[in-house]
């Protein structure tokens, strides 16, 4: 897909509207191979001055498509090689021409064990590329009804794509995720949307929804009426514009239990609907998963939400204790406590808003700074005149859920001890400037790591002799069990009068 947009983007002779159509096309040509029975082949002009130029044009394969019907016969991909002479002068002929070319066409003899198609890719009377279908003349036998019937139907879409007509991108999204393929189920109707084919796992299809009687020579959206009274599902107002073929579209049937998605493309002679496709999936157990998913994912929500609930009354039973001692030292073990318990509360409460299995934590740790400093200010009593200012520098970017919970903690401590400590005795009126500096980069090995530094322009901590107390204890033990990391504590500037401290924490991003 590189090399295909590479040589579009490029080009300076296809507008916008090209380039959509043919990254539509080559999104969902996978069903014309399916209903051709062929390898599909895009070849482009091999510079930007072949297409309007024949002079010593040559052409190169931008995309390739294998059958899931039969087996291939072009083996190695060949996206990005220069046409071969055998078959330049077909592909020459229906780019200059722009006419269907034929293998038998050029003298080649009839028992050849390949045929080979080529089709001009028409738009606004400007050719835009050239398809050529491969398809095998030796496995050729008897066809059975599903086989012409396939064949008839890549005989319609054919005309259809060389016009321009198909993909419709006004009409439908072709990048549809989970959309039915040729092998999930195929109904055929005509311009009055009566199933005139339907394939074996169609039928399978509309049995698990309930359809017991033969499909074939009933109308699809009379089935679908039928369905909806028999169940009381809200459909879609649209859906009867799908299920008549008259628009395309992707829709859902819903019954018994039962889920069933629908792509109708319609088919059209020129102007003239004709009939339409209409591509069938059994997506019940797919569905049922999924809504075992969601019912897990609210679970482990609620989850979230109950332990934030818990730990938030534990904080406010400390609060409520912290005010009755008498001891001093005492509360102020309370309200350290306290403010531990309401960070590990604030990270429940930012899991319970999303599962992703990865976690954006800069806004988390953004307040959190400021959240940990009011908390250091407040348990500092006669100091309500201190001021604390934090930043945050960089972005830890998305984090894994189990890194976020100790994170916030190592975070929250070194910012609280830098708040109650870096001031000093004298400086209680003074403003503490606290910074955290982050970078995510990728080792030698290639794995991803953390550089985190804290920095403050208190007092700092002692050049020598000096050994944290419980808070940066638990802190250090966190880096190293938690984190699986390394920290340091450090004078910012040794040469001044208040040196502030400077800690480095280095740690790897473990998925």
């Amino acid at each position: 897909m590189a090399f295909f947009n590479e040589r579009l983007k490029s080009n300076p002779h296809l507008v916008p509207a090209d380039v959509e159509w043919l990254h539509a096309l080559v999104t969902d040509w996978q069903l014309l191979s399916d209903l051709a029975f062929s390898d599909l082949v895009l070849w482009f002009p091999h510079t930007p001055e072949g297409m309007v130029s024949s002079e010593g044009r040559s052409y190169v394969s931008i995309a390739q498509a294998r059958p899931s019907t039969t087996q291939t016969l072009i083996h190695r991909d060949v996206v990005g090689d220069r046409i071969r002479a055998d078959l330049r002068t077909m592909v020459e002929r229906a780019w200059a021409s722009q006419v269907e070319t034929n293998s038998s066409d050029q003298g080649q003899p009839s028992p050849a064990p390949m045929r080979v198609t080529a089709i001009p890719l028409v738009r606004a009377g400007r050719t835009v590329g050239v398809i050529t279908l491969h398809f095998s003349v030796g496995a050729m036998r008897t066809p059975s009804r599903l086989e012409l019937t396939y064949r008839r139907c890549a005989g319609d879409l054919l005309p259809m794509v060389a016009s321009g007509a198909w993909p419709d991108t006004a009409q439908e999204f072709t990048g549809y995720s989970g959309a039915p393929r040729v092998g999930d189920g195929l109904l055929r109707l005509d311009s009055e949307g009566t199933i005139t084919f339907a394939s074996p796992n169609a039928v399978s299809a509309l049995l698990r929804l309930g359809v017991q009687d033969t499909v074939e020579g009933r109308s699809l959206a009379g089935i679908g009426a039928e369905l909806q009274r028999a169940t009381g599902v809200v459909v879609d107002e649209s859906q009867p514009m799908l299920l008549t073929g008259r628009r395309a579209q992707r829709s859902e049937l819903e019954a018994h239990g039962a889920a069933v998605t629908l792509r109708s493309i319609p088919l059209y002679q020129g102007a003239q609907r004709v009939g339409a496709l209409v591509l069938c999936r059994d997506v019940t157990e797919l569905r049922r998963r999924e809504k075992q998913l969601m019912s897990k994912d609210a679970t482990i929500k609620e989850i979230h939400h109950r332990v934030k609930n818990n730990l938030q009354t534990v904080s406010a039973l400390l609060r409520m204790q912290s005010r009755r001692m008498d001891s001093e030292e005492g509360r102020e073990g309370l309200t350290r406590a306290q403010r531990r318990v309401e960070t590990i509360a604030m990270v429940h409460d930012s899991l319970s808003e999303g599962l992703e299995e990865m976690v954006d934590v800069d806004e988390l740790i953004r307040r959190q700074l400021r959240l940990a400093a009011e908390m250091a200010l407040a348990t500092e009593s006669g100091q309500s005149q201190r001021i604390a200012h934090t930043q945050l520098h960089g972005s830890f970017g998305q984090l894994p859920p189990d890194m976020v919970t100790p994170l916030a903690l190592v975070i929250t401590e070194i910012v609280a001890n830098a708040v109650e400590h870096g001031p000093g005795a004298s400086g209680a009126d003074e403003q503490l400037n606290v910074e955290l500096n982050v970078r995510r980069h990728d080792d030698a090995a290639g794995r991803q790591r953390l550089d985190i530094e804290l920095t403050d322009d208190g007092v700092g901590v002692p050049a020598e002799g000096w050994e944290p107390g419980l808070g940066l204890q638990i802190v250090r033990t966190l880096v190293r069990g938690e984190l699986s990391g390394s920290i340091e504590w450090k004078q910012r500037s040794p040469e001044a009068v208040r040196p502030g401290t400077r800690v480095v924490i280095r740690a790897p991003i473990l998925s």
